[in-house]
This record gives structure tokens, sequence and C-alpha cells, in this order.
């Protein structure tokens, strides 16, 4: 697995897949969220991987890199100097980034440091904790979806989700709700959900957020008001880990964002509907 050396000298891993036709095609660098997930969970992204290079890096503690000696380090801001690192490695004056979910918090960062080497950003499913707004539409399309099968189950674990202290308890509860991230429960869908307990890293996961005080919340916003690169940001109409409202918050802080939704779609488009994230993403990326 290649790696590359960050700011602080620590040895960080990525992956490189594609392009399957062998398309001299600009590569596209994709952050998996979590926060603290493998980022094997992307796969090939719906085989977006066919006509261009996907380099896909493992996050501190998470797959082929190590946990950092100092636990700041695992934070969003942090992750998005590890970002930067990685583009003077690959030695791209600018490129396009994709972020899935948590992820979209490190891209926010690293566009609001380092916009000017990005000529793209997709952010998929994201959530709002950046912009100061926490929607409630997420719970209401959960609600909507009471008549299915697996609903009942999903519904008790995911409230007890927030009391849940134990990782292994944890997994158990993420297992049961599972469900309620995909637009719906068939086999694609429950053949991804069963990898998530074990690629889950909790101490890269609790410490995604810490350290950004809301002085700094405030400062990365206003920063984003000036990054110049076309932003796309794709949501689900039935997500319901994030919602579609907080994709719209997203994609209104920046001055080139849209926010794109997709039908029958959950938290993971990629799964449930890769002809359709594919090709979105595809027309958006080659659009000057």
């Amino acid at each position: 697995m290649p790696h590359y050396t960050s700011y602080d000298a620590a040895e960080l891993h990525y992956r490189v897949l594609g392009p399957r036709d062998g398309a001299a095609t600009p590569p596209l660098i994709c952050l998996a969220g979590g926060p603290g997930r493998d980022a094997a969970y992307l796969g090939d992204l719906g085989e977006l991987d066919g006509h261009r290079p996907l380099i896909i890096p493992d996050s501190r503690g998470t797959g082929g890199s190590p946990p950092p000696a100092d636990p700041a380090a695992y934070a969003f801001p942090s992750l998005a100097e590890d970002l930067e690192a990685l583009r003077r490695h690959l030695g791209l004056e600018r490129f396009a980034l994709l972020a899935h979910s948590a992820g979209a918090a490190t891209a926010q960062a690293y566009a609001a440091g380092y916009g000017e080497h990005l000529t793209h950003l997709v952010i998929a499913c994201p959530g709002s904790r950046l912009q100061g707004e926490l929607p409630d539409d997420a719970e209401k399309i959960f609600e909507s979806r009471a008549t299915e099968d697996w609903w009942p189950d999903a519904y008790v674990a995911a409230h007890g989700l927030a009391q849940a202290t134990d990782i292994s308890e944890v997994r158990d509860l993420l297992r049961r709700a599972a469900p309620l991230a995909y637009g719906r429960w068939d086999a694609p869908q429950q053949a991804h959900a069963a990898t998530e307990g074990a690629q889950l890293g909790p101490v890269p996961r609790a410490g995604f957020w810490q350290g950004v005080d809301e002085p700094a919340r405030r400062a990365l916003l206003e920063r984003l008001r000036h990054v110049e690169c076309p932003v796309l940001v794709i949501t689900g109409d039935l997500d319901a880990v994030t919602g579609m409202r907080a994709g719209e918050l997203v994609a209104d802080s920046f001055p080139n964002g849209r926010a794109q939704p997709l039908h029958g779609v959950g938290h993971y488009p990629w799964v449930d509907e890769p002809d359709m994230f594919r090709p979105l993403v595809e027309e958006f990326l080659t659009t000057p």
C-alpha cells in the first residue's frame, strides 16, 4: 500500500483504484466519513473508478495508517493538514475532492485553508454541525418508513445509541439500526452494512470533533465564502442519518455550491443507486 509523510513525519497510507479503462483522467481524492471509519466502506464508489483513478487515504488510526502520538491529530482540522500533505506528495497543483458524511467536515476545513488547490468539490450526505444547525428532517424521514419490516427493531436500536458507551454494545446497536441508512434493505445494502462494526474506530471517532470552538467554527465558515471552485452536495431523500436539509445548508455555505437530491437514496448513494450517483459525479467533474 502506498504511503506519504505528513506534517508531523507520520507515515500515512492510501489506496489507488483505477482507472479501469486506462484513461489519462485526473484523479479524485476521496475522504471517508464515520467519523473514524475504515475507508474500505467506500469500495469503488459505485464503479466511479471506471474512468478515473480514485485516491482513498486512510485517516489516522484507521486502515493502514497508525494512530498519532498526539490525540489532537484525530481532529478534522488536523486531518485537513494530512490532506494537504497528500496533495504535495502526489504533486498535484489542483485536484478534485470527494467527501462522504463526516468527511465533509475535513473537506470544508481543507477548502477553507487551501481552496485554491481545488478544481471541484463533491460532498455526499453531510451533516451540518459546522453550519451551526441540526435539522430534524432525518428523524422525520425515519418515521415515514415505519411500515417497513425492519423498522421497530431499528427504532429501538437507534434511540439506544446515545446512551451506549461499551464499543461492543455500540456495534450491536449499529447493526440493528443499519437499515435506516439505506434506501432499501436488499442484499447489497445488507452486505455493505455488515462491514460497519469491524470498520469502526472508537478513538478516531471520539477525537474527530475535538478542539474547534465557536470562534474557530465561525471563522471557517467565513473563509468558505471565498472558495471559488464549484461544489456539488448530494443528498438522499431516504437518508435517515443526516437528512436532506443539512446538505442544503452545506451547499449554501459556498458561493458556487448547489445541492442535488437523489430519489430512493439513503446515506450511501453509491450502494443504493450507483447508476444515478456515478454519472452525476462524472458529469460534475467534467464541467469546466
